[in-house]
């Protein structure tokens, strides 16, 4: 039996999917059931609860060979990252208590500097928090989701992809949510380590492939065109993010633009992507087809 935090979203999800095609027993804590009937259906066994509550976590986490961790993501933190602390330290609490076999935890490229790069700050803090568990832990730190690319179906139709990469030939870590999936699937099954690893997760990609690999979808010439710095803010409004609450989401662009962010982090493992960001735009348009 593995545990999965966060199944009804994409990397909980996927990683669910492995481990089922794999022929593994899966529990997940949900708040939700009817949310995650799809799942049940599918022979998890759910448990009622969620992030906010230790006890529940550490009941969820009775008899499992190994847990998938991971933070729920906030767009427009506090400033003091309040939310993220609040879930890190409820993890400690459970995971301290229950000593699962083994912990995989997902987190980020950029995740190894503690400062300057805005949301991401939330998974160094995780790092940090969980990084002297007794249990043996894997960090998997992903590049950028493909997924987040997937307004492209309706606003490239005119042919351009906005972005917040600039330059837009520039390559940074990226990778479709799929294939952390599956490397935390592998992880949770297979040979078990002791200490802590660390394994970068994604390929070098430009926001160009991207646009490029979209308009093969869409029948179309699509370029990507890097939205004005001065116009980031009014974007992620659009996104949904609340008026003058997007600073750490354009910080994590700013560092990811000024190039720090790449993969070879000293003491690292590498996993790189199979799955392109072609792969994704045309699971999603079947998927909304069907």
């Amino acid at each position: 039996m593995f545990l999965v935090m966060g199944i009804t979203g994409k990397v909980g999800g996927a990683t669910a999917e492995h481990l089922l095609a794999h022929g593994k027993d899966v529990r997940a804590l949900v708040r939700n059931r009817e949310k995650a009937a799809n799942w049940a259906n599918k022979g998890v066994e759910l448990v009622e609860g969620d992030w906010n509550d230790p006890a529940a976590i550490e009941q969820a986490l009775g008899g499992v060979e190994g847990a998938f961790v991971m933070l729920p993501p906030v767009w427009a933190p506090s400033p003091d990252y309040k939310e993220a602390k609040g879930v890190i330290a409820n993890y400690v609490e459970a995971l301290t208590k229950a000593a699962p076999p083994r912990v995989v935890a997902l987190s980020s490229m950029g995740a190894n500097r503690t400062s300057g790069h805005g949301v991401i700050t939330a998974l160094s803090l995780l790092e940090q928090g969980l990084r002297d568990l007794k249990s043996p832990i894997a960090f998997v730190r992903a590049g950028g989701f493909f997924e987040n690319f997937l307004y492209g179906l309706q606003v490239a139709q005119g042919g351009t992809l906005p972005v917040y990469y600039n330059p837009t030939n520039r390559k940074s870590t990226m990778v479709a949510t799929n294939d952390i999936g599956a490397e935390v699937a592998t992880l949770l099954t297979g040979p078990a380590w002791s200490g802590q690893r660390v394994i970068e997760v994604g390929s070098m990609v430009t926001a160009d492939d991207v646009a490029g690999q979209l308009g093969e979808v869409l029948n179309r010439d699509v370029k990507a065109f890097a939205i004005p710095r001065a116009g980031w803010a009014e974007a992620f409004e659009q996104f949904g993010i609340p008026k003058g609450h997007s600073g750490p989401a354009q910080e994590m662009f700013e560092a990811v633009n000024a190039g720090w962010m790449d993969l070879g982090v000293a003491s690292t493992e590498h996993v790189a992507g199979t799955t392109s960001a072609r792969d994704v735009f045309e699971a999603a348009q079947n998927a909304a087809k069907a």
